[in-house]
């Protein structure tokens, strides 16, 4: 097996496994889901298991529910298909190593820098990609809907742009309020804005939509 091996093959490769989109989603969001639960939770799990009590405060102990939940994310996704997801394997990459530092050093500001540094390498690959002449939001997106290569530009840009414009947000969030809102505004907040920007995006993939020759038997 090669290195490159490791990772999810190319959109529309007959290599490529696709997951049920609902367990996906579960996967990706389930970590965040128990981020929150975990902080709003913290001191009532702390005293009904004190050991948990000895990663610090609320968000300590949620920052490590949140490293533990996605790295079982990242495992059931490769057990089911035997590849890495590129995009929530960048993803997961930084919440180990900056809820690592969070928890090493008890200091909350890395945990909640984490989405300024995770949204900025979004931007960064998938505009960067674009720079060469690919259009890498297909890695992600290609077991919902099939796209014309002009289409699938014009996504991967205003889906750099966004991930900017959520790397500013939560620049401002933190700086500038509590704690309680930030982690609210991280699950609450976000959600409902990246919703509502996938909707924004439907003209789009209406307009640059192509046949779906899998269902055709190709």
């Amino acid at each position: 097996m090669t290195g490159g091996n490791l990772f999810e093959a190319k959109p529309g490769s007959p290599e490529r496994k696709e997951m049920n989109p609902l367990l996906k989603l579960t996967l990706e969001l389930g970590p965040l889901m128990i981020f929150f639960f975990a902080n709003s939770r913290g001191p009532a799990l702390a005293e009904r298991f004190p050991a948990l009590g000895e990663l610090g405060g609320p968000l300590f102990l949620a920052t490590a529910a949140f490293m533990v939940a996605t790295a079982i994310a990242l495992s059931v996704s490769w057990l089911l298909t035997r590849k890495l997801p590129i995009m929530p394997l960048v993803s997961g990459v930084v919440v180990l190593v900056f809820g690592g530092l969070t928890l090493w050093l008890q200091d909350e500001t890395f945990i909640k820098v984490k989405p300024t540094i995770v949204n900025g390498l979004f931007a960064f690959i998938l505009l960067g990609g674009l720079l060469f002449g690919r259009s890498l939001l297909a890695y992600v997106f290609d077991s919902a809907f099939r796209l014309t290569d002009e289409g699938w530009k014009k996504l991967t840009l205003a889906w750099g742009l966004f991930f900017i414009v959520l790397a500013v947000l939560n620049e401002i969030v933190w700086r500038n309020f509590s704690t309680d809102f930030w982690v609210a505004f991280k699950v609450w907040g976000i959600m409902p804005i990246t919703f509502a920007f996938t909707l924004a995006m439907l003209p789009i993939i209406t307009r640059n939509s192509l046949p779906d020759e899998r269902s055709n038997g190709r």
